[in-house]
């Protein structure tokens, strides 16, 4: 299989200028009467040592907790009198933040976010307040027995990368946090190299990329000078080395647990499988978790569960990570139904491997592809996130534009390739929790 890059669709028409300082803009102008500025930073809890586990998630709550010019609260208030929003994510491998304005006030307010990005107040009183708010996300994340099936198939899933840890960190790891080690991680971390600024709206993008570089040269006034290069020990804020990936299980592993929150079972399957590092080969994964288990008319769930009623839910997802991907096979079911279930699935992905898939599916999985690009553009904070996602873990767009296109690319025997390659029905993850009896 060849994949080639072909010319950007004139759909997206995207300008990057990189200034001096580092930080990488990207900014478009769309005729949406609406600015969306989206920051994203290189940092997510894949980077964090143990001993932090869930400081990159911390930071992004204390972010909103003022600055020296901004007391707490007063930049929601003044983003709420303009109708303006803001909101943040973290997840293992970045994290971000962005605004959605009326043109008009994107110049008042860009400034404003960009303030409270790089010039945190991090006092010893607000970090002993926010942990607690901290703390009780932990809590209630673990009460979901949905979140607690994943936090499971994840630790079977990788036995040493960091994507086995949940991203909030555990509840020993955040009580035992201090103040000082997240001033030291903001430092850091957060700085414009470490940062893609992605403006998407009605503004010209000359005006576009003025504002956001003006904001930057007014609030990054850090002149303590960061040595990236020095190994700092295991009990710092900065990032441990991991293994770029792991290799593919050799054997089923399975583990079984007992919920007595549930009222049906939950089986997840999952194999480790190329990540962003490798991310050409992961669009054959993409296609085959669609023909699988997305979508009414997918194979698992045409079979499992409207055919035979194994199953009240099925759903596949190939999840592309930094360092290492996971393909994930999740079903909720009753309990007598599990082994069958495995069985079918198992049936399944022998099939692919022994058959070609029929051209149709193909046809229609790229279809479905191309328009959910094109319509997950339509608005400035859809195209900001396109941007600024592919940016910051790739440093370059070339992938993001042009993805319906690669998978115009793959053929059937593309498809059977990767599921022989990748998807062995010998050596897997199992996940298997039950009501209590």
């Amino acid at each position: 299989m060849t994949l080639t890059l072909v010319k950007t669709s004139t759909l997206n028409q995207p300008t990057i200028k990189t200034l001096s300082n580092g930080l990488t803009i990207i900014a478009e102008q769309m005729p949406i009467e609406a600015v969306n500025l989206n920051v994203w930073l290189n940092v997510g809890s894949a980077l964090e040592a143990d001993q932090i586990n869930g400081m990159a998630h911390f930071l992004e709550h204390m972010v909103f907790k003022g600055t020296p010019r901004l007391k707490i609260g007063e930049f929601e208030r003044l983003i709420e009198e303009r109708g303006a929003v803001t909101n943040a994510a973290t997840s293992q491998d970045y994290t971000h933040y962005y605004i959605t304005t009326a043109p008009d006030d994107f110049e008042h307010l860009a400034p404003l976010q960009l303030d409270i990005l790089l010039n945190t107040s991090i006092s010893d009183s607000a970090f002993e307040r926010e942990k607690l708010v901290v703390l009780e996300e932990i809590r209630r994340s673990e009460d979901n027995p949905r979140r607690r099936t994943f936090y499971r198939a994840m630790e079977t899933c990788f036995a040493s990368l960091p994507y086995r840890r949940p991203v909030l960190g555990a509840t020993e790891v955040i009580e035992n946090l201090q103040s000082q080690q997240m001033r030291d991680f903001h430092q850091y971390w957060y700085t414009p190299s470490s940062m893609t600024a992605a403006v998407v709206g009605n503004l010209p993008v000359d005006q576009l990329i003025e504002i956001v570089a003006q904001g930057f040269s007014e609030h990054y006034t850090n002149s303590i000078p960061v040595n990236l290069g020095v190994k700092h020990p295991l009990n710092s804020p900065f990032p441990v080395d991991h293994p770029h990936s792991e290799k593919p299980f050799t054997e089923i592993i399975r583990k079984e647990y007992i919920d007595e929150s549930l009222q049906q079972a939950r089986l997840v399957m999952m194999w480790r499988v190329p990540g962003m590092n490798q991310l050409t080969q992961t669009y054959s994964l993409d296609i085959l978790a669609v023909i699988l288990g997305q979508g009414k008319i997918s194979r698992l769930f045409r079979d499992l569960r409207e055919d035979r009623g194994l199953v009240t839910q099925i759903g596949v997802s190939n999840m592309t990570q930094e360092l290492q991907g996971a393909f994930y096979i999740s079903a909720v079911l009753p309990s007598e139904n599990i082994e069958e279930v495995e069985k079918a699935i198992i049936e399944h992905i022998r099939k692919i491997q022994t058959e070609l898939i029929d051209q149709n599916d193909i046809i229609r999985i790229r279809t479905q592809v191309a328009n959910r690009f094109i319509f997950s553009n339509e608005r400035p904070s859809d195209r900001a996130n396109l941007y600024g996602y592919y940016y910051s873990q790739l440093g370059n767009l070339d992938y993001a534009l042009n993805y319906p296109s690669l998978i115009e690319n793959i053929e059937a025997k593309d498809l059977q390739i990767a599921a022989l390659k990748y998807l062995n029905t010998s050596a897997y993850g199992v996940v298997i929790v039950k009501p209590k009896e």
